[in-house]
Order: structure tokens, then sequence, then C-alpha cells
């Protein structure tokens, strides 16, 4: 139970966003839809529940399909307060680090700014067809066609409490209105959702070298450190390799510093993409990082995609 002073605050919370929201749903406040369809993929709590990933392998799809892609994301963890294209070489410091990954895992175009419609149109303007936006699901200033909720398997909904008294930006009864929900870690635990899983196989070195499989770091003494919502994850998906792991959770988004990646020893040390990107000026050759790839049991993935072209086709009769 959370201190009973946090109560209050969390219930004017709750009021105010489904106040919120009700304005949107009425037409009060507007809402910008743009001439490309809008897929958003977020969450009802704060930390990493597995967006950016989802968000990687669903851009990957589309341009499977044949779809020029367009990712917006708020950029944050940077200092830039304009609406801008991200380049994959930027400084994360500027842009943030999500901004960066997305950029370099995707290849697709990416705009970052805290008004969503307007980097949201930027992309439509580079001659993308299909937007997927990166969070944003309580952002309701841009319009969307599709939402797919992430949901954290092991964490789940915590105490069940909205902020400031629990992680809860949304109730859970806020799933019913996405199209899709999906359970990153346990198999799905929700009636309906999609169980996703999060798979790192290889290790790459942050000096340049090629990647090493994880399979070859069983058995020794690494370092780990996470700057993400739910650092763990991380560490038992390395110790899930038979690697013997000394943890070092950091805050999500955190700046990190060479005290933060070297230690008293020389033993390799492990990060997560999003925290490599902001190390490679500092990185020695015993520093590591692992990309995960998000995958889905038997033909779920199909599934998946299909409502997301479904909702978007709809929204082609529409225009």
């Amino acid at each position: 139970m959370p201190p009973w002073w946090l109560l209050p605050l969390s219930l004017a919370y709750g009021a105010a966003a489904g106040y919120r929201r009700y304005l949107y749903a009425k037409h009060l406040r507007k809402s910008t839809r743009l001439s490309a369809p809008v897929v958003v993929v977020g969450n009802l709590s704060v930390g990493g529940t597995g967006k950016t990933p989802l968000v990687c392998w669903l851009v990957a799809r589309l341009i499977d399909l044949g779809f020029k892609p367009g990712v917006v994301t708020r950029g944050y963890g940077g200092s830039s307060g304009n609406v801008r294209l991200v380049d994959s070489f930027d400084d994360p410091k500027l842009v943030g680090d999500e901004s960066i990954l997305l950029a370099r895992r995707t290849g697709a175009p990416v705009a970052i700014g805290r008004n969503r419609p307007a980097a949201a149109q930027l992309l439509v303007n580079a001659g993308c067809d299909v937007i997927v936006s990166d969070d944003g699901l309580q952002h309701y200033a841009l319009g969307r066609d599709c939402e797919i909720v992430v949901i954290d398997g092991d964490r789940r909904f915590g105490n069940g409490w909205l902020l400031p008294a629990g992680p809860l930006r949304e109730t859970p009864a806020r799933l019913a209105a996405a199209d899709a929900v999906v359970v990153n870690g346990p198999r799905a635990l929700l009636d309906g959702a999609f169980s996703m899983r999060l798979e790192g196989k290889s290790a790459l070195n942050l000096s340049g070298g090629a990647a090493t499989g994880l399979s070859e770091f069983a058995g020794q003494s690494v370092h780990a450190v996470a700057g993400i919502g739910n650092p763990e994850r991380f560490f038992n998906m390395l110790r899930a390799h038979g690697i013997n792991v000394a943890g070092h959770p950091l805050p999500d988004h955190a700046n990190l510093s060479a005290a933060d990646i070297f230690f008293n020893d020389q033993r390799p040390v492990f990060m997560t993409e999003k925290d490599a990107v902001k190390c490679e000026g500092m990185a020695a050759a015993h520093h590591w990082y692992v990309p995960v790839t998000a995958s889905f049991d038997g033909g779920e993935s199909n599934v998946l995609l299909d409502i997301v072209t479904k909702a978007m086709a709809r929204r082609a009769t529409r225009a």
C-alpha cells in the first residue's frame, strides 16, 4: 500500500487524465489527423515495457510489405526542444538515446518533438506513408488509427495505483479501447493479449569488433550496466546464457559517464543498446552491448501485423 498522503494526489491525477481524454473524445480539444495513418505503440505505466523493440519489429515488417514508415518519438533525455528529424549520428544529449537507436536499427526516418503532430508531419513531408509513434498513448493531440499497448509481464500494473502513488498513467480499463495488447515476458496473462519475448543472442564490441555469441561468455564474470526502465530484465537475460553478472542498474535514460562503465578490473562490461549510443566515445575494448529483438510465438506475429494493416486500410477507405 502506498503512503496515505499520495492517495488523494493519485485520485486527482486520475480525474485530470480522464477529463483530458474526455475532451479529446468529444472533440472539445483538437486532435490532429495526418494524411498518413498513425499507429501508436504505448503503455499504461511509467518505465520501460519493451515498446522500442516492438516499434523496431513493426517498422521492419511494414517495410517488408512495401510501406515507407517513419517513427515519431518525444526525444526524451535530449536537450533539444525543437521539432526535428534525427540523424543516426546526432548527439544523444541533444536528441535522446532512443531516437538514435530507432534511426540506426530501423533505417527509417525518425522525428522528435514534444509537439507530436508537428513532428509526425515532418515524416509525412519526408515521404512516409505510415507513422509509428514510440510511446504517446496518452498524447491525444495526435490522432491515431491503431493503438498497441505493451505491458511488462514481470511488473504488470505494479501496485495498481495511478501516479504518483503507483506507476500507472491510466487504469487497466483503458486496455479495452486498444486494438491490441502485447505482454512482454511470461506467457500472456491477459485474455486476448499477445505474448512477446525480447531475445538477445550476440554481443557487439563498442570498439568496432565483430559480434560474438553470448554463449561464448558462459561461465565468465562480467559487469552489466543498464539505464532502462527494468534493468533486472537485461541482467536476467545475460544470466540465462550462463554468464555471472554483477548488475549496475541506473535510472532510465541516465546520462552515462566514464565512472558508470569503468570498474576496478578488466572484466567484460555489458550494456544495453540504448546505453551504448551514449558511450561510444569513451568505451574500451572490453565494452560490449547486446541488441535485443522482439519475437512472438507461433503465428501471433502475423495476427498482430494483420490488425495493424487492417486499421491502416480502414483509414485509407475513409480518406
